[in-house]
C-alpha cells in the first residue's frame, strides 16, 4: 500500500455525485417546454450544497428518458454496494426535491431512493454506462 507523504492531508471521502444531462435534448425548452431547466440545475446545486457534487454534462446518450439525472454513490455508499442510479423524466420540482433529500440522506447504498424516484429509475446499456464522464 502506498504511503501518504507526512505533509499531505488525507483525501476527503468521495461524496454523492449528481450528474445532470443538459446539453442535448435534456434541458431544452424545445423538448420540454414549460420546464425551467436552468432553475432545476440551480435548485439541485443549492439544495445539495456541501452534501455532494452536482455537475451538468453535454449528453448522457439516454435521450428517450430525458431529463436524465444520474445519482452516483459516495465512497461509503459504494462500499455498501451502491451503484449509480439512472433516473429518467426528472421534470417536476418534487422530483428535484427528492433527489436533494436523497443526496443529503446519503444516496445510493446508504438509503433507498425516496418518494417516486424508484419509479423513475431505468437501466442503460453498458456502452452508455461506461461512457459516463468522471
Amino acid at each position: 500500500m502506498a504511503r501518504r507523504p507526512r505533509n499531505q492531508a488525507p483525501a476527503a471521502p468521495a461524496p454523492v455525485t449528481v450528474t445532470v444531462c443538459r446539453g442535448c435534448c435534456c434541458g431544452t425548452s424545445a423538448k420540454h417546454p414549460g420546464v425551467d431547466h436552468g432553475g432545476q440545475l440551480a435548485r439541485l446545486r443549492e439544495g445539495v450544497g456541501e452534501a455532494g457534487t452536482v455537475r451538468a454534462v453535454d449528453c448522457l446518450d439516454a435521450c428517450g428518458h430525458s431529463n436524465v439525472v444520474v445519482v452516483s454513490p459516495s465512497a461509503e455508499g459504494r462500499r455498501a454496494g451502491g451503484r449509480p442510479v439512472w433516473l429518467g423524466w426528472v421534470l417536476a420540482d418534487d422530483m428535484i426535491d427528492d433527489v436533494v433529500g436523497w443526496v443529503k440522506a446519503g444516496g445510493p447504498g446508504v438509503v433507498p431512493a425516496p418518494g417516486v424516484l424508484d419509479l423513475q429509475e431505468f437501466t442503460v446499456s453498458r456502452r452508455v454506462r461506461d461512457g459516463l464522464p468522471g
